[in-house]
């Protein structure tokens, strides 16, 4: 806990990105959580331990913890997500078909969800450190109708698609697949998973379309603070089943997320950064 809390003092005394600070989320930064309890910090680094103390104790924990990045790895990977000179961030396109989707060669991720799943937020959570980023957030489900593309510098991409279910383009199918198929730099999708209420049946075509791409994927739990721990845990666990027994391209791990609170951005970030490429981590392991 030393360790944590020395390191947390270092962060807070290096300037990590130039930002407007009237317009970042206080939590937005890893410099900003040095004033917490370090059991708050461990909640927001690593949201499952907050779960970790009510699962049974046969259940193992392993699967749930296999990206374990060191607080220093999630520093270096949160210096990517701020926005200079040498390495901008911004909005660079939407695609409504295959044949307008960009022509790029970095990395890319791409995020897919059911509408209202909390998509869009979790993208704009990502990109809080550059609040200049414009990143359309509506109450209203569907809103997101196009590939959006959003470069951060010549690292990597990331694609915000549209919303699948509820008021989701009539020609998702036809958008998304082909996409997900072809996209030869595409190296990891992030399908998003409401907490509150677990998976629907569209979730589960989605995650069958993702098997069949044979392309490597990631579940990520949305709104994990719009629900109680008995509630959040047995979604979970369905979750965790369902892997474990029908997939074979998915990450074992879910990663937990609130773009509320910033549960789980951090961890995030840096999981992107670690399968892009775009860093090397000394340890990924707990």
């Amino acid at each position: 806990m030393f360790f944590l809390r020395r390191s947390l003092w270092l962060l807070s005394r290096t300037q990590l990105c130039s930002v407007s600070r009237q317009r970042v989320h206080k939590l937005a930064s890893l410099q900003k959580v040095t004033a917490l309890s370090p059991k708050k910090v461990k909640s927001l680094l690593y949201p499952f331990k907050e779960l970790e103390a009510y699962l049974d104790r046969s259940i193992d924990r392993t699967p749930f913890q296999l990206f374990h990045p060191s607080l220093e790895d999630m520093i270096r990977a949160e210096k990517l997500f701020c926005s200079s000179p040498s390495h901008k961030i911004d909005y660079y396109t939407s695609a409504e078909r295959l044949d307008h989707v960009p022509a790029l060669t970095q990395p890319e991720v791409c995020f897919i969800g059911r509408s209202n799943v909390g998509k869009s937020s979790l993208i704009k959570g990502l990109f809080s450190l550059t609040p200049e980023v414009e990143v359309r957030v509506s109450k209203t489900p569907g809103h997101t109708k196009k590939m959006n593309f959003f470069k951060v510098g010549k690292a990597f991409t990331i694609v915000d698609m549209p919303g699948y279910g509820h008021r989701a383009p009539g020609d998702f199918v036809d958008m998304v697949e082909p996409y997900l198929y072809t996209r030869k730099n595409l190296v990891r999708t992030f399908l998003l998973v409401d907490g509150s209420v677990g998976l629907q049946k569209a979730d589960l075509i989605a995650l069958e379309m993702c098997e069949e791409t044979r392309c490597p994927y990631v579940l990520v739990v949305t709104k994990i603070d719009k629900c109680g721990h008995g509630a959040l845990l047995t979604n979970l666990m369905k979750l965790h089943d369902l892997v474990k027994t029908e997939t074979t391209s998915c990450f074992p791990q879910p990663f937990l997320v609130s773009s509320l609170h910033f549960w789980g951005i951090y961890l995030l970030r840096c999981f992107i950064t670690h399968v892009t490429g775009s860093i090397s981590l000394k340890d990924t392991s707990h």
